[in-house]
């Protein structure tokens, strides 16, 4: 199982062959898409027209080649209540990916039973009103017990947010957590896991 990130919230799964892009808003905020024709969407907000083959965006329970996707509701970070965001748990044989999308981090016991053991966390940190803040970063974290974490949705110079973004540095003097490494591309190998959560950045 590889992890590219590509800016923002987009972030790909590729295993065998088959690749899911989450969150490809890239095009919204003066980049380019990077979906392909073969590639399978998912959306854990408000989203533009999806391109690729098949596209998700809310709860529910899905299968995509070997990758097996649960689509988990959540409450979206501004929101007062209800359920208008989608967490998407992506399974690999005993692997698992978490993506928050932009949620509120005060988490039910049904929602974290849902979720269950976690290796990797993907969770926006940029905070301004416009997503997940690092404070709300860490509670997730606290919560959800990851093996790793990936931090997501910080300033950008390549991209245009609607609103100013914390820049990476001030987001992990927040989250109190020193990377442990920074990759272009994250292939996950359970044997390398270790039962700290540690943080890694994907290169952009």
């Amino acid at each position: 199982m590889e992890l590219q990130f590509y800016g923002a919230n987009c972030i790909s799964l590729t295993y065998k062959g088959a690749r899911i892009v989450i969150d490809d808003n890239l095009a919204d905020l003066g980049g380019k898409s990077v979906v392909k024709p073969n590639d399978v969407t998912l959306f854990t907000g408000a989203h533009g027209a999806p391109a690729g083959r098949l596209s998700f965006d809310s709860p529910g329970e899905y299968e995509v080649s070997d990758i097996s996707v649960v689509g988990i509701p959540a409450r979206a970070h501004i929101d007062e209540g209800g359920t208008n965001a989608t967490m998407f748990k992506l399974i690999v044989g005993d692997q698992s990916v978490l993506v928050t999308g932009h949620i509120h981090p005060d988490l039910s016991e049904s929602q974290l039973e849902t979720i269950g053991i976690v290796d990797v966390l993907v969770v926006p940190v940029g905070g301004s009103g416009y997503t997940t803040d690092p404070i709300g970063a860490l509670k997730l974290i606290k919560e959800i017990e990851p093996k790793l974490v990936i931090p997501t949705h910080y300033d950008d110079k390549a991209l245009k947010f609607p609103v100013p973004q914390v820049d990476l540095a001030h987001a992990l003097r927040e989250l109190a957590m020193e990377p442990k490494e920074t990759l272009s591309k994250l292939k996950v190998k359970p044997a390398e896991l270790s039962d700290v959560t540690q943080l890694i950045i994907l290169q952009g």
